[in-house]
């Protein structure tokens, strides 16, 4: 496992003054690509394994994955969120904004949303 190999590695007491300015991240992304090396991938082949390990596609169904796949989802779930997160902090940041969204469709009327006798 590259994240347990790059944890172990970080916290070498032999290593860690040199890389307490890694991050366990760019460990465990160098770990992947030594492992992909050693099974014969090219560099191009490994990163593109490793972006395809790193991005969500919104048509899976999460609910039949195991808990270790459900936990690595939601941690790239948690990564992307933190990274387009606006703060109070941030210059752009704005409290209360208001959105209109564009009504091109003809809405579609559902039994369980409408009252009896009401339309929309």
């Amino acid at each position: 496992d590259c994240s347990m190999a790059a944890e172990q590695l970080k916290n070498n007491s032999r290593h860690k003054a040199y890389l307490e300015g890694v991050s366990l991240c760019q460990l465990q992304k160098l770990y992947s690509l030594l492992k992909g090396h050693l099974r014969g991938e090219s560099l191009a082949e490994s990163l593109e394994k490793l972006q395809q390990e790193k991005t969500i596609d919104p048509e899976e169904d999460m609910n039949k994955l195991d808990d270790k796949e459900l936990d690595k989802r939601k941690s790239i779930m948690d990564e992307l969120f933190e990274k387009n997160r606006k703060k109070k902090d941030d210059p752009d940041f704005i409290y209360d904004i208001e959105v209109e969204f564009p009504q091109d469709e003809q809405l579609e009327s559902c039994s369980w949303d409408v009252e009896s006798g009401e339309e929309i």
